[in-house]
């Protein structure tokens, strides 16, 4: 008999301070003195659903822009090399951040570097060309010239008919950057990146009253904007199952499907989340075990989802062996989700699956920059306190939700199904 032990983890409640400037930047603080690092994380409320589906692309496309000199400071890089830091950014569908990690004793340089692209981008057509081009090679070399890569593409398309999920961070077709002009730019720069559209984080060997002293300097001067109110089109339950072929120059098959989930603040997350584990998540998982290992079907097999704020998909994903038929596959594949719907998982499986979940959480919040990043994304959704509690959702998580979720999810009506066929 194999017994799954409970992991008991000593998960410290995050402390911070939290602060409002005039003009609407949140500020956050989390000093840890373990350290001799700090970290300024800029987040804004801003990512690819927030833009006109006639110009996708330019959350993105920012992304590489603020690099590129901000009004007083024309490279970015260079000072902040000299201050021994090093920086990064990521854009989501939901938001686009922005970070710094460098010694704590020269923080003011990341203030200052920070402040001065919130305040204005150098905004140039050499700069917008140069990134331009870029973010459009980015495009054809991922998306366009790499197998499979146009399968998210496809895939959105298909699962989201008005909701602006439709189409990915890079954007829904490369016309639209490549046609990206400097007043469209500028327009979107001073709509959302804005210090009432912002969320500042500073964590690491820092102490509260002098980072609210540093952001009042570096930050209170910069006007306020307008306070962006998302308004997107909801994404209407779906009523009949959706179906695509297509036909590409790739090594294998591949079948993807889709259903419809919570978003991240739903009731169901947490068990959502789990589930794809139980389903997907490692070699010991359900679909590798029966379909890749015993089975021999796929060469490979996952289950995910992408954890965005309005209701995403959950995703089972492979590559079939070759000479396995699609139709094989995917009766295999639908045995396993009957399965899961009909008995749930045993107690051992979910213990499993949350013993993994805390170790990663446990791990991740040993980095300040992860803590910074956290926080910030916390604030966004709604409380940067729901940091200390996420742990406690994921053990309150039953067989019997499980179970009541997979039911819920698992409709054939809920689903999107492509079928992509490697040409002979």
């Amino acid at each position: 008999m194999v017994v799954c032990f409970k992991l008991i983890f000593v998960v410290l409640m995050i402390q911070f301070e939290k602060f409002q400037l005039a003009n609407g930047l949140k500020v956050l603080v989390h000093q840890d003195t373990s350290t001799p690092m700090a970290v300024v994380n800029v987040l804004y409320n801003i990512g690819a659903k927030d833009e006109n589906p006639a110009q996708t692309g330019f959350a993105h496309l920012f992304e590489h822009l603020m690099f590129g000199g901000s009004v007083h400071i024309p490279v970015y890089d260079e000072p902040l090399q000299r201050a021994g830091g090093e920086n990064n950014a990521y854009t989501t569908n939901d938001l686009t951040n922005y970070y710094i990690q460098l010694p704590a004793d020269n923080l003011e340089t990341a203030f200052w570097l920070e402040s001065d692209r919130m305040l204005s981008l150098a905004f140039n057509e050499k700069s917008l060309a140069t990134q331009r081009k870029v973010v459009c090679e980015e495009f054809k070399e991922n998306y366009l010239n790499k197998p499979y890569g146009d399968v998210w593409h496809t895939m959105r398309q298909l699962a989201y008919q008005v909701h602006p999920y439709q189409w990915m961070t890079i954007g829904k077709e490369l016309a639209h950057i490549e046609q990206a002009q400097l007043q469209q730019v500028k327009d979107f720069f001073f709509k959302h990146y804005t210090p009432c559209n912002a969320i500042l984080v500073v964590a690491g060997n820092v102490h509260a009253g002098k980072v609210v002293a540093l952001a009042e300097k570096w930050f209170g001067g910069i006007p306020s904007g307008t306070k962006y109110n998302r308004q997107l089109p909801q994404e209407p339950p779906q009523t009949k199952a959706r179906q695509k072929e297509m036909n590409a120059a790739v090594p294998l098959d591949l079948l993807c499907k889709t259903w419809h989930m919570a978003g991240r603040l739903g009731e169901d997350y947490h068990a959502t989340d789990l589930l794809t584990d139980i389903l997907g998540g490692n070699n010991s998982s359900r679909l590798y075990q029966q379909l890749v290992k015993e089975q021999k079907l796929f060469v490979h097999l996952d289950c995910y989802h992408f954890g965005s704020s309005d209701p995403s998909l959950l995703t089972i994903e492979g590559k079939l062996v070759e000479g396995i038929s699609m139709e094989k596959a995917e009766q295999a594949l639908q045995i396993e989700i009957d399965k899961i719907c009909k008995e749930g998982p045993s107690e051992q499986e979910l213990q499993k699956v949350k013993n993994k979940t805390e170790s990663l959480i446990a791990f991740e919040d040993m980095s300040v920059m992860s803590r910074a990043s956290s926080l910030a994304y916390y604030e966004l959704l709604g409380d940067a306190a729901w940091m200390n509690t996420e742990l406690q959702q994921y053990a309150n998580v039953t067989t019997a939700q499980i179970k009541k979720v997979s039911n819920q999810l698992f409709r054939a009506e809920n689903s999107n199904t492509l079928y992509y066929y490697a040409t002979k």
